[in-house]
């Protein structure tokens, strides 16, 4: 299976457009494009029981993020600072940058 293009990148402002924490705001931490998925920074907080290591790691519940369908969440435009689609506009220099579709802000600088 290819890997999918996603619409966000690293260290983007999102916001969360479905599941249990809908409506909330966060800054993207990783991207997991082979399973489209993004792991966005103190939502879906999920706990892992872990057992101590011979490094000397100590074991008991870790709470860390889980990731979302990339799907859930749409980039946050920092022109007209709501969440919009996006679009894929080449630029005249002849690099492609991402642009918000509803005030035409290009996103990547």
């Amino acid at each position: 299976m290819a890997v999918k293009k996603l619409h966000v990148k690293k260290d983007d402002l999102v916001k969360v457009i479905a599941g249990k924490e809908k409506g909330k705001n966060g800054k993207v931490l990783r991207v997991l494009p082979e399973r489209g998925q993004v792991v966005v920074e103190s939502l879906n907080v999920v706990k892992r029981h872990t057992r101590p290591t011979r490094g000397g790691a100590q074991g008991g519940i870790v709470e860390k993020e889980a990731p979302f369908d990339a799907s859930n969440v749409q980039v946050v435009c920092k022109g007209c600072n709501k969440p919009a689609r996006t679009g894929i506009r080449v630029l005249e220099d002849g690099s492609k940058a991402r642009f918000c579709k509803k005030c035409n802000e290009i996103l990547d600088k």
